[in-house]
């Protein structure tokens, strides 16, 4: 019976991007989805860096993006923001 239970907490503790609305969506699907909604213009007047601003392509952005931590923070952040103010379905 005492094996059962550590199982049991192990499993409970064997995933813990359970909550994180992050856990599953790539990089590249976030930024597709960032530049639908605010395009490319207004992706690179939110978060003002240059791939976004100076003949931007989501190939050059996710280099970028993957290389830069701080910037790819921004990325994630405006992406939570999205879809938490986007209108359920």
């Amino acid at each position: 019976m005492n094996n059962l239970k550590k199982m049991n907490d192990k499993n409970k503790n064997s995933n813990p991007q359970a909550n994180n609305p992050l856990h599953g969506v790539k990089l590249a699907d976030m930024l597709e989805d960032l530049v639908e909604e605010y395009k490319w213009e207004g992706l690179g007047s939110i978060i003002n860096i240059r791939c976004f601003n100076y003949d931007p392509s989501v190939k050059s952005s996710l280099k970028f993006l993957r290389r830069t931590p701080w910037a790819r923070e921004k990325v994630e952040q405006l992406y939570l923001e999205m879809i938490k103010n986007r209108p359920k379905a």
